[in-house]
């Protein structure tokens, strides 16, 4: 299995001078996961190199059994800080993509050309794409060979309006991504704020916010 992993460049959270990037645990649990299930995975972002890190992710509360793995491993440091840039990457070289989440990808990933055409280029070859928390927002532009949104009609989920609204972002992210989904044609649905709720239908599968993460690499490995 040859597996893309995603990760946003954009490091500015908006106006507020504050830092974004990638969540931590939305990248360590499905890293893991995946790897530990006998995956090749590369990391790849639309710059390259050491995708920014959201400095929250980072904080005492937000560990996990994942976080501490991927802290106590040169390897998956080393892989991390030297990601591919997507551009240089070919479709066909991948089984599926996952896109771990973060602020970030709202305002890089989601309306990257490159990105796109590989998320169009794996769904019309039949192969899975994952997304979970914000990362999602990386669907929103991608289309179908008819000229549909790819989200259309399809059921899925990501970061809802009221977990934004618990963080207060709601004034600093560029869209809301319940409601662009929703605009999009998606069948849009959530559990509870910060449960696990993760949903999978044809080749998308999508991911509610962080507590998703585990749940959605297992669920792309089923796929696969």
């Amino acid at each position: 299995m040859d597996i893309l992993m995603v990760l946003t460049s954009h490091d500015q959270l908006g106006s507020t001078g504050l830092k974004t990037g990638f969540w931590l645990e939305e990248f360590a649990a499905p890293y893991f996961t995946l790897l530990d299930a006998g995956a090749t995975i590369t990391i790849a972002s639309p710059k390259g190199g050491q995708p920014p890190l959201d400095p929250k992710s980072d904080e005492p509360g937000f560990q996990t059994a994942a976080t501490e793995r991927f802290k106590g491993d040169a390897e998956a440091q080393a892989a991390l800080a030297s990601s591919s840039k997507l551009s240089d990457l070919e479709a066909a070289n991948f089984d599926a993509v996952m896109y771990p989440g973060g602020h970030g990808p709202l305002w890089d990933l989601a309306n990257d050309p490159h990105s796109i055409a590989m998320i169009e280029a794996l769904l019309a070859a039949d192969k899975p794409v994952a997304a979970v928390c914000h990362a999602p927002a990386v669907l929103l532009h991608a289309k179908c060979p008819s000229g549909d949104f790819v989200v259309k009609g399809k059921k899925v989920t990501g970061f809802s309006n009221s977990e934004e609204e618990a963080v207060q972002l709601t004034k600093v992210v560029p869209f809301l991504l319940e409601d662009e989904l929703v605009a999009k044609g998606g069948l849009y649905s959530k559990s509870d704020d910060w449960h696990p709720y993760v949903l999978s239908d044809g080749k998308l599968i999508t991911g509610q916010n962080p507590a998703s993460s585990e749940a959605v690499a297992k669920a792309l490995l089923d796929l696969l």
